[in-house]
C-alpha cells in the first residue's frame, strides 16, 4: 500500500519525505493548509491530536512527528535503498547522538528564526530585531560545533550519510533561500562543505522542487 504523507509543504514533513526518497518507498502526499486552519479540522485532529504535521498513514500504520517517522521507515527498510541508520551499533549510537543534538540544539534557533523572518510578516507581524539577533548568536554557538565536528568527519556521525545529516536539510534550506542567511553556512568553512554534500543529493533537490514551500 502507498504510505500517505500529509502537509509536503512544510519543513517537517520535507524531513520524513526525503528520508522515503533515500530508502526508496512509494508514496503520494496529501495538501494541508496550515495558514487556513486545515490541521485544527476534525478529521485531521484524529489522525494528529496535536494539529501539526506531517503525519503518515501506511496501511492501517498511523505515525506522526517527522523525526520518529525518518527513524521508523529507516529501520523498515534498513536494507533497502540508502543506510541511513550505520552498520554497527557504534555507528547507530553516533547517528542518534547528532539526531538529538538537532533536535533539541539546532533546530530551536533556527524553527525561531523561521518564525520571525519569514512566517510572521505573513502574519502582519513586524519582526523583532534584537530577538532576530539573540536567536541567531544561538545558532551560531551550534554551528560552531558543527564547524569543529565537521573538521575530523565527512558527517556529522562519521563518514556516513545518516539521518542526522538528513535531518538538518529541511530547515537549513531557509537559511539559504528566503531568510538571506547563508552566510551563517558560508563562513564556517567545513560547514559550508557539508551543506554543499548534502543538499546535493537527488532525492533532496526532488523534495525542493516539488514541494517548494516558502523556499
Amino acid at each position: 500500500m502507498v504510505v500517505k504523507v500529509y502537509g509536503p509543504d512544510y519543513a517537517s514533513p520535507k524531513r520524513a519525505l526525503v528520508c522515503l526518497i533515500e530508502k526508496g518507498v512509494e508514496f503520494e502526499t496529501v495538501g494541508v493548509d496550515l495558514f487556513k486552519g486545515e490541521h485544527k479540522a476534525p478529521e485531521y485532529l484524529e489522525l494528529q491530536p496535536f494539529g501539526s504535521v506531517p503525519v503518515i498513514q501506511d496501511g492501517d500504520y498511523t505515525l506522526f512527528e517527522s523525526r520518529a517517522i525518518a527513524r521508523y521507515y529507516a529501520q523498515k527498510y534498513k536494507h533497502q535503498g540508502t543506510d541511513l541508520l550505520g552498520k554497527t551499533i557504534e555507528e547507530t549510537g553516533l547517528v542518534e547522538q547528532w539526531l538529538e543534538v538537532e533536535a533539541q540544539c539546532y533546530s530551536p534557533p533556527i524553527t525561531d528564526l523561521i518564525y520571525k523572518i519569514v512566517l510572521d510578516p505573513i502574519r502582519g507581524l513586524t519582526p523583532d530585531p534584537k530577538l532576530i539577533k539573540e536567536s541567531e548568536d544561538k545558532l551560531c554557538k551550534v554551528l560552531d560545533i558543527y564547524e569543529e565536528r565537521l573538521s575530523k568527519s565527512k558527517y556529522l556521525a562519521g563518514d556516513l550519510f545518516s539521518l542526522a545529516d538528513l535531518s538538518h536539510l529541511s530547515l537549513t534550506q531557509y537559511l539559504m533561500g528566503k531568510m538571506r542567511k547563508e552566510y551563517l553556512i558560508r563562513d564556517r568553512k567545513h560547514v559550508s562543505a557539508w551543506w554543499d554534500d548534502i543538499s546535493s543529493r537527488p532525492s533532496w533537490k526532488k523534495v525542493i522542487e516539488l514541494w517548494p514551500g516558502l523556499y
